[in-house]
């Protein structure tokens, strides 16, 4: 089950007000330590957009462990696993059954030290060759970062070899008039 949220405009001091109460106090500290606006609401909305995809699974115990590198689990619920991500223009919650990673960038420039960085010579060619390499560019940035996502790691020191990998599928979305392209990753065995 996906969640995305790209309706910006809701992005004010009143809507965090708003959703303050509808959420822990665990989850309020957090979202309060954001200094910035856009922290305060993308912390608050996609808890309660996880909060409304696990609804008809009959959670309401969201108390968060983490594992060693940070990704966060249900304590009480192992067996349902989600992720979340936000950008600036968009916010993306995913839950499945099994290891599920989500990564929702919007459209940023990127130099040519960065994609060397980052991307392996066929996806550079890729970027390079594409006819908007903004666009090529966030989308290979959002399936690396969502496969290492379901994988649990965090960003590793070698992004050249991120989707060399096996193991898991990926789905991809661009919102064009918005300037945003997320992916999924989700284990190819469920």
């Amino acid at each position: 089950m996906i969640s995305i949220f790209d309706d910006m405009t809701q992005v004010t001091e009143a809507e965090v007000q708003h959703m303050l109460p509808l959420v822990d106090e665990q989850r309020r500290n957090e979202a309060l330590r954001y200094k910035h606006l856009f922290g305060q609401f993308a912390c608050l909305k996609s808890w309660l957009m996880l909060k409304e995809l696990l609804a008809p699974l009959d959670i309401n115990d969201m108390e968060m462990d983490f594992n060693e590198h940070g990704k966060p689990f249900l304590a009480q619920h192992p067996e349902v696993h989600f992720n979340l991500s936000h950008c600036k223009n968009g916010i993306a919650v995913v839950v499945d059954s099994s290891p599920v990673g989500i990564d929702i960038e919007s459209f940023r420039r990127s130099n040519l030290s960065l994609i060397e960085k980052t991307m392996s010579p066929a996806e550079s060619e890729q970027i390079f060759t594409s006819s908007d390499p903004v666009e090529a560019f966030t989308q290979y940035w959002t399936m690396k970062e969502a496969v290492l996502k379901l994988r649990g790691t965090g960003i590793v020191n070698d992004l050249h070899h991120v989707l060399d990998g096996k193991g898991y599928l990926l789905e991809t979305h661009v919102n064009r008039e918005k300037r945003y392209a997320y992916s999924i990753a989700y284990h190819t065995i469920k």
